[in-house]
């Protein structure tokens, strides 16, 4: 779900989204019409978007959807399916409706369910054309200044943007994205200059920089801590820890799934690489608020 697309705002979003719709219930219904099911031992059922690369498809080709297979596979049960657009109503109608009962990429934060030890953690990235020339490490760059800044309105790293006098060289993106596009949509305007630097959630930065038909550079952001308040420093953090998440009560079943990602660490890792996905090591205890 949050996808995770603009961190910090991705889990306080989905914490509002699961206390709106399922304060003080054990299940929802989803939409009027909805078949209920009856949750399984031989399943692995998996929450996830249909058409959201480089996390998940129908096809089964996200690092989500690979992700899914190897503890599938460990724990000898049979991998299906809910697919639902990763929207406002996401959980209502999918993990809280038990229609499915595993979420492979959740922030580690979000209190509305059950989630695992964070299993790998990122964040968000500078992607900068490597013909330009540009030699962008952190905030203080001066190429930063030189060209126009692709950035999602409200996350962020529109706090440092902010704090270092960069707002007027932006391009704001929409927060939610907009299902008319494809989800690589402000690096494709990066290759075609129509920006000339990225700043971007780094799961989608690194796997659509990979994939790009020009040589693309791919910088983590550094942390951000502001001079004005402590409050802004934690809306303008840039790395967060990932996790797996099941419904509060199934504790059994996250018991069961924890063993599987400890198992297959390696592996998840591997398949993060592979995708072009950067990471940083699990930085423990690490909470928005913190």
């Amino acid at each position: 779900m949050f996808k995770k697309i603009v961190m910090f705002l991705y889990v306080m979003n989905l914490a509002f989204v699961g206390n709106a719709f399922a304060a003080g219930q054990d299940r929802e219904d989803g939409l009027p019409g909805m078949p209920y099911r009856t949750p399984t031992d031989k399943e692995f059922r998996v929450c996830a978007d249909p058409e959201n690369l480089p996390y998940s498809n129908q096809k089964g080709e996200g690092f989500e959807n690979k992700i899914a297979e190897v503890l599938a596979k460990d724990l000898g049960k049979e991998l299906t399916y809910e697919f639902w657009l990763d929207r406002q109503g996401y959980l209502r109608n999918t993990i809280n409706a038990q229609r499915c009962d595993v979420i492979i990429g959740m922030g580690s934060d979000v209190d509305t369910l059950r989630t695992s030890k964070p299993y790998y953690r990122s964040g968000y990235v500078f992607v900068y054309r490597k013909s330009s020339n540009y030699n962008i490490k952190d905030w203080n760059s001066e190429d930063l200044k030189k060209g126009i800044i692709g950035i999602v309105g409200e996350s962020p790293p529109t706090i440092p943007l902010r704090d270092y006098d960069l707002m007027a060289n932006a391009r704001p993106y929409r927060l939610q994205r907009d299902l008319n596009l494809p989800p690589g949509h402000m690096i494709d305007d990066l290759v075609a200059g129509k920006i000339d630097v990225a700043i971007i959630w780094g799961p989608l930065g690194g796997y659509y920089a990979k994939k790009a038909k020009e040589p693309l550079v791919v910088v983590p952001l550094p942390e951000f801590k502001s001079e004005r308040n402590s409050f802004d420093t934690q809306k303008g953090k840039a790395e967060f820890n990932i996790s797996l998440a099941v419904r509060k009560k199934d504790k059994d079943r996250m018991e069961m799934i924890q063993g599987a990602l400890d198992r297959n660490q390696s592996k998840i890792l591997k398949i993060l690489d592979d995708y072009g996905i950067p990471h940083v090591p699990v930085v423990l205890g690490d909470k928005i608020g913190n």
